[in-house]
């Protein structure tokens, strides 16, 4: 690149981020367009004012032309340059829809819609087709032999959980948290008892009122005064506080969680439960009896790190919890579990080596990082013919990894297309 360009993607990036909080209005391009997560733009504005931000002068010009040089800077800075979407009516090929729609996915970049290379593999389903068999007890041996975690990692996530009462189990899509976090109450209570377990999913409609306590309507439409989920459990582990209980919060940073945890915050620290240290609810009476977390109420919660559009964790939260890490797991564990369902060697050679190299690539790059690697829970439920199995990894890397990574790189449709191309390769 020529020194007199002292341009760079992050330049470009912040020239994209004011126009769209600016609203600025560009004149349109006449061929091509600069595609960023999934809006357009004309390369020669956005690379003048990124050039304006670089040089740090208002009025420098840019120096290239249109076309092809703007064209290919912005390529070498890792932009995805398409051609302006076809207009197509009153053409010859008007009534012809398949036609229409193979010249709109040239001219967009799209990959050209072919037949399922593997026709025969619709009826296939990648989920087993026998229940998962919920053991009346369950050991430290079981544990071990589900859980693609070394047991020194497990014994440090009970460690963390009876310390803090409080754990959370963080990590990339696909690494298994709701199955550890039900796992890990499992062993504590020594059976699978699901009168001492409670799971509820947060999201971003969930409140205080749906948690702690709120009025809600009855069946005559009167409001009353109503218990959530927390109060309910509370009052089953005061009542029995020789054994522990458990409440599973799935995706809990999808909820604004100050505004629905509220004033428990501070009970939720290990030395701050008991009778001794009970608050008033907000809705509740004077005289109603004081709120409290027992001792014996355990908390595991889990978190998506690939999801950006949430707020992080306020440090109150987080200071309350102890934090463990789940990785995507493409070594032996998953390669010992996929040998014996009977899944050949070559098929599983194929599938954690292309998924190591896939998740090297989305952790090196600066619009991603290791946050969005692909976990290995997507590969857990092979078929149980051993016919089927490459039709199942086929089905598996074609409806669900390859959208996901068409999302990764919305705005470099050519990046995504060829990393689904090497993933799905014979």
């Amino acid at each position: 690149m020529p020194e007199l360009f002292p341009l760079t993607r992050q330049h470009v990036l912040r020239a994209l981020r004011q126009i769209e909080r600016e609203g600025q209005r560009l004149p349109p391009s006449t061929v091509y367009d600069l595609v960023y997560r999934g809006r357009r733009y004309p390369p020669r504005a956005v690379a003048q004012l990124a050039y304006r931000l670089a040089t740090q002068q208002p009025q420098a010009a840019w120096p290239l032309p249109s076309g092809a040089a703007t064209n290919r800077l912005l390529e070498q800075l890792d932009f995805t340059i398409a051609a302006k979407r076809p207009t197509l009516a009153n053409s010859p090929l008007d009534s012809d829809v398949a036609e229409q729609e193979r010249l709109e996915d040239l001219y967009t970049g799209r990959p050209t819609r072919k037949a399922p290379p593997h026709p025969s593999t619709a009826a296939i389903a990648a989920e087993p087709t026998a229940p998962y068999e919920t053991p009346a007890t369950y050991t430290r041996a079981q544990a071990l032999a589900e859980l693609f975690i070394s047991e020194e990692e497990l014994d440090a996530a009970l460690a963390g959980l009876q310390r803090r009462k409080n754990l959370l189990l963080q990590g990339p899509p696909g690494t298994g948290k709701t199955f550890l976090a039900q796992r890990l109450a499992w062993l504590l209570l020594g059976a699978t008892d699901a009168a001492r377990t409670e799971l509820v999913q947060f999201h971003p409609s969930y409140s205080y009122e749906d948690f702690v306590q709120g009025f809600r309507p009855d069946a005559a439409g009167t409001f009353r005064l109503t218990d959530g989920v927390l109060p309910d459990v509370c009052r089953q582990a005061a009542t029995d506080p020789t054994r522990p209980y458990f409440l599973l919060i799935d995706e809990l940073n999808r909820g604004n969680v100050s505004r629905i945890f509220g004033e428990l915050l501070l009970l939720l620290e290990a030395d701050k439960r008991g009778p001794a240290h009970a608050v008033r609810l907000p809705y509740t009476p004077v005289d109603a009896p004081h709120f409290f977390v027992p001792e014996n109420l355990y908390v595991i919660g889990t978190m998506n790190t690939a999801d950006r559009s949430l707020a992080p964790l306020d440090y109150a939260l987080r200071r309350r919890f102890a934090f463990v890490n789940l990785e995507p797991e493409f070594g032996p564990p998953l390669q010992e579990f996929l040998a014996g369902q009977g899944v050949p060697a070559a098929i599983i050679q194929r599938l954690t080596a292309r998924l190591t190299e896939l998740n090297q690539t989305i952790a090196d790059d600066p619009d991603l990082g290791p946050d969005f690697r692909i976990g290995h829970s997507y590969f857990c439920h092979p078929p149980q013919k051993v016919s089927e199995a490459e039709a199942w990894l086929h089905l598996i890397l074609t409806q669900e990894i390859a959208p996901l990574l068409t999302e990764y790189w919305l705005d470099q449709p050519a990046k995504a297309t060829a990393q689904i191309k090497r993933l799905l390769g014979s």
